[in-house]
């Protein structure tokens, strides 16, 4: 077991326990699994409750008292999840991760996912001795195993990561750092194709330390993090070794948090990787990986165990927690400190936007338009055709092809369009074939239409467009319909909601920058939920929410975390409802971070039952040349899953076909 370094806090959850007798341990584990059936409860109560270091003590206390072999007697009493928790707690740390590895490339198949965790988390210390503990239990080579049993860069950096060697040195020579982020930048960005040898050799040798100003030079060097080069670069089990690498280099506890998160959120758990994480960071950062958790996922760690097991298994997991932090705050104000820098981070990142559609080479609109018509004349339509150029145009270009289908045919394309096309697909193409602003303004039209109000679509389109975007949905809107948008949702909203839809549809957000000292005045008005009626809390969170800046809000929300210990996202779901909670918390997450916030749409719009063919329309059309492409890197990085594969499994025919092809690519 990896000791904290001289002076560091203990940021374990299971400690030595006092007053130690592990033959009277032994004993009462002995009893326990006497006779017919077996005392779960006392096993799971003895063991959660013991170090690593003691448990092998009563292990050999066991074996001198009773002749027999503590673990097969467990493996034997206890059965499923609960016995391969409780048998991989009585493994030493290193023997753990060597059984682990063992499983993962033993049989048909291989867990990559197992093998990456392991080794791109694990420290120069705690690799040796794992070489060691497989050589001891299995009398084979972890290095030739692993080598057998996969291949190309992905085996070149396991290989790599093998060696332990990895620099431990914290004086960081800032020439170096400058070196490796020109490398890094020639070897993938620069490069046509891209040279793996470089990645492989700066991320899996230099010091954590260094690394990290690498991280961040490479952010103001390039204009995107490097998590972005690498997910444009590299593919494959490759590409998710060195994210893996990357995170933990950043922070080993947040990258277990995530790994937590996913292993529990959606249908079933996978248990597998739950129990690997319960028991190999319990000893080392569970109070680390607690507070990340809290912060990023605005629940404690403890109540998704709670509500995703049960029975003794629940019971020996919430043991290895070691307490729940939505209980009273114990680990807040560390937490608050870990969003804070979170928050610093953010603010930081200039993340480039890109949308999947771009202008076509050699653009012909008459030749565009001839083929279009062609496609629609006769019997019949040729929509794969219609879906090859319209999908494949720049909504510039698509404009051109409008009118030069009117010059030559006398005719109107949309007209032509609407009348071949229907479902769906005619929505969608429909959308693509109009100018941005008069799409929005017609979505905004329907969502007000008839019997009852489409709240959330009103809300997705207000809520995260520019200054200069809703500006343009005015104009149109006034243009199309003959009436002012402010008219319509005055007429077709009402109260507190109308007054912030009105403000977002002003278009008056300041565009400046961030301003600390105000920053810290406007996160004080908000984070005063006592003073005042809840209608004095809606207006003052409209009057900050709807004016200020991104890049000022941004600063807000770092300070409101500083003063309350709380995410403004908590607060606004704690004190408020219906919606004029969604509007102010999709004007929150649009600011943290626009793409996810259209990419957790997404996923939405698709999962379960039915799929909502509206939103899942709107967004794909809407944000097709703006930064579609960063939903997609956002898509799967929270769902484990692309967004062409979610797509793939929810739609069909030449509907599924065009939103592919505007999707523009599997990641």
């Amino acid at each position: 077991m990896a000791k904290p370094a001289q002076g560091a806090k203990y940021r374990g959850s299971i400690r030595d326990f006092p007053n130690f007798d592990p033959s009277q341990d032994a004993e009462t584990l002995y009893n326990a699994m006497k006779g017919f059936g077996s005392d779960k409860e006392a096993i799971l109560e003895l063991i959660t409750s013991r170090s690593n270091r003691q448990r092998q003590e009563i292990c050999q206390n066991y074996k001198s008292l009773y002749g027999k072999d503590l673990i097969a007697d467990l493996k034997y009493e206890l059965t499923g999840k609960f016995e391969r928790l409780i048998v991989g707690l009585m493994r030493p740390p290193a023997y753990g991760d060597a059984k682990e590895i063992k499983d993962a490339i033993s049989g048909i198949g291989t867990d990559e996912k197992c093998l990456i965790e392991i080794l791109a988390s694990r420290t120069n210390e705690q690799i040796h001795q794992l070489v060691a503990a497989y050589k001891d239990a299995y009398e084979r080579d972890l290095e030739a195993d692993i080598t057998g049993d996969t291949s190309g860069h992905f085996r070149k950096m396991l290989v790599v990561l093998l060696q332990g060697t990895r620099e431990e040195d914290d004086v960081v020579s800032e020439d170096l750092v400058q070196q490796d982020v020109q490398d890094l930048y020639e070897a993938g960005e620069l490069k046509w194709g891209t040279d793996e040898a470089q990645f492989i050799y700066i991320l899996g040798n230099r010091s954590k330390q260094h690394l990290r100003l690498v991280f961040d030079e490479y952010l103001k060097t390039t204009g995107k993090p490097i998590e972005a080069s690498i997910r444009g670069e590299l593919s494959g089990d490759f590409e998710k070794l060195m994210l893996a690498v990357v995170k933990c280099i950043r922070s080993t506890a947040e990258y277990f948090a995530e790994r937590l998160f996913k292993a529990m959120k959606g249908l079933g758990t996978r248990d597998n990787t739950l129990i690997r994480i319960m028991v190999s960071r319990s000893e080392l950062d569970m109070l680390d990986i607690r507070e990340i958790f809290r912060t990023k996922y605005e629940k404690s760690l403890y109540s998704m165990i709670k509500n995703d097991t049960s029975g003794e298994y629940k019971k020996a997991l919430l043991k290895l927690c070691g307490g729940d932090d939505d209980a009273a705050g114990q680990f807040f104000p560390e937490a608050a400190q870990v969003a804070y820098q979170m928050w610093e981070l953010s603010a930081v990142a200039r993340v480039e936007l890109k949308g999947t559609v771009h202008p076509a080479g050699d653009f012909n609109p008459d030749a565009d338009a001839k083929a279009l018509r062609k496609a629609m004349k006769g019997l019949g339509t040729d929509e794969d055709t219609i879906i090859d150029i319209i999908a494949h145009r720049s909504n510039a270009q698509r404009q051109q092809i409008r009118q030069t289908f009117k010059s030559h045919f006398g005719r109107d394309l949309m007209a032509d369009l609407k009348s071949e096309l229907s479902g769906d697909l005619a929505r969608l193409i429909l959308g693509l074939m109009m100018p941005p602003a008069h799409y929005d303004a017609k979505q905004l039209k329907k969502a007000m239409e008839g019997a009852g109000t489409d709240e959330k679509a009103l809300i997705e389109i207000l809520a995260t467009r520019t200054n200069a975007e809703i500006q343009a949905i005015n104009e149109a809107y006034k243009e199309d319909y003959h009436k002012s948008l402010e008219d319509a949702l005055s007429s077709d909203t009402s109260g507190h909601f109308k007054r912030i839809l009105i403000s977002l549809a002003t278009g008056n957000r300041e565009e400046g920058g961030e301003d600390r000292e105000r920053a810290r005045e406007d996160a004080q008005e908000i984070a005063d939920t006592t003073s005042g009626d809840k209608s004095s809390l809606e207006t003052r969170f409209m009057m900050i929410l709807c004016t200020r800046s991104y890049p000022h809000l941004r600063r807000v929300f770092q300070e409101f975390v500083k003063m309350t210990n709380y995410d403004v996202e908590h607060t606004i779901k704690k004190e408020m409802s219906g919606d004029v909670r969604d509007v102010f918390v999709a004007i929150v997450q649009s600011v943290k971070n626009k793409p996810l916030f259209f990419a957790d749409k997404l996923y939405k719009s698709m999962k379960g039952a039915g799929t909502d063919e509206k939103t899942l329309t709107r967004i794909m059309v809407s944000r097709s040349e703006i930064d579609l492409l960063n939903i997609r890197r956002e898509f799967i990085e929270k769902y484990d899953k692309s967004l062409h594969q979610a797509i793939e499994g929810d739609t069909s025919g030449h509907f599924l076909k065009a939103l592919l092809a505007i999707c523009g690519g599997e990641d």
